[in-house]
């Protein structure tokens, strides 16, 4: 059941990632009134540490970089919830936004949900989040494939999306194999001849993944293959069903479609970071963020003229 409304803000914020941190920060120090709900399951919070984020040369961990920037919000009077948004209702170009305890009124809404990774499934849960702690497993070679530079590399998945991902780790080393996941591989013959070209093995289908001595062990039809890292390729679920249920337009994966200023087609509602099409990275969404928050404080100002 949802709780009492308890006031209307200039902007809520969905999501608590680098976007909506980095729109939070903005709308703040814009003197308007923000909350920002937050389920706690960013991204970025997966990331043991990242050398590709400007400004951090030894690295930052995704958990720092996140409560770097909540405090930074919260210094600028922005207001910062734990919960999950469960939907959103439009009425007299107003938002009403529900989650299982409370209710938010909100003049605008940014949803920066973001995405979730598509996890392997032949890889046990404790396995997984200890081999991305540790580097074994990684999900973003634009983020960190020079930290692999030269390693024995495996990229899971098939089709355009494992061939492309294993094309361009090859600039990263000259040993990337292209392995299957359950149900074998989907390359036509133009994938083929351009792995082939690239100088990538191709492999079969991945039975289980475990760890063993500093590597990450591939089964693949009975042969254990030991790599350096493993990068699965296989995609991931856009958190874009708020956006779908107020009639937001969808491409055609589920990301949502918004103009230069980060406006979705519905009026008030805007969007920012990984669940708008775009590079996948902790710059692009920060940028996003910016973006929105400042689009958001002129059409709040065109609306009605802002005065301290």
């Amino acid at each position: 059941m949802t709780g009492l409304l308890r006031q209307e803000y200039d902007c809520l914020i969905v999501g608590g990632g680098p976007a909506g941190l980095t729109a939070a920060i903005y709308l703040a120090r814009f003197h308007l009134s923000v909350m920002l709900v937050d389920s706690g399951h960013s991204r970025a919070g997966l990331i043991p540490c990242t050398r590709n984020h400007s400004g951090f040369p030894d690295g930052i961990s995704g958990t720092e970089l996140l409560t770097r920037m909540r405090d930074q919000a919260r210094r600028y009077g922005a207001r910062l919830q734990s919960g999950l948004v469960i939907g959103i209702v439009r009425s007299d170009a107003r938002f009403t936004a529900h989650t299982d305890e409370e209710t938010f009124a909100a003049k605008t809404v940014l949803l920066a949900t973001g995405v979730v990774n598509r996890r392997p499934e032949m890889m046990d849960a404790a396995d997984h989040d200890q081999a991305l702690a540790s580097g074994l497993l990684r999900y973003c070679p634009i983020c960190d494939g020079y930290e692999v530079t030269d390693r024995r590399i495996a990229v899971l998945g098939s089709g355009q999306r494992g061939m492309r991902e294993a094309v361009f780790l090859r600039s990263y080393s000259a040993d990337v194999t292209l392995i299957a996941p359950a149900g074998g591989h989907d390359l036509d013959a133009a994938m083929q001849a351009e792995l082939a070209v690239a100088g990538i093995a191709v492999s079969g289908s991945c039975r289980a993944i475990n760890l063993r001595d500093e590597q990450i062990v591939l089964d693949v039809g009975g042969a254990l293959m030991p790599f350096d890292t493993l990068y699965p390729a296989l995609g991931s679920e856009i958190r874009s069903e708020l956006a779908g249920k107020l009639g937001a337009e969808l491409g055609d994966e589920g990301s949502l479609i918004v103009d230069a200023h980060q406006r979705t087609n519905i009026e008030g509602l805007y969007a920012a970071g990984d669940v708008v099409l775009g590079l996948d990275q902790l710059s692009h969404a920060m940028g996003e963020g910016g973006v929105a928050a400042t689009t958001i404080r002129n059409d709040l100002a065109k609306a009605e003229p802002l005065r301290r």
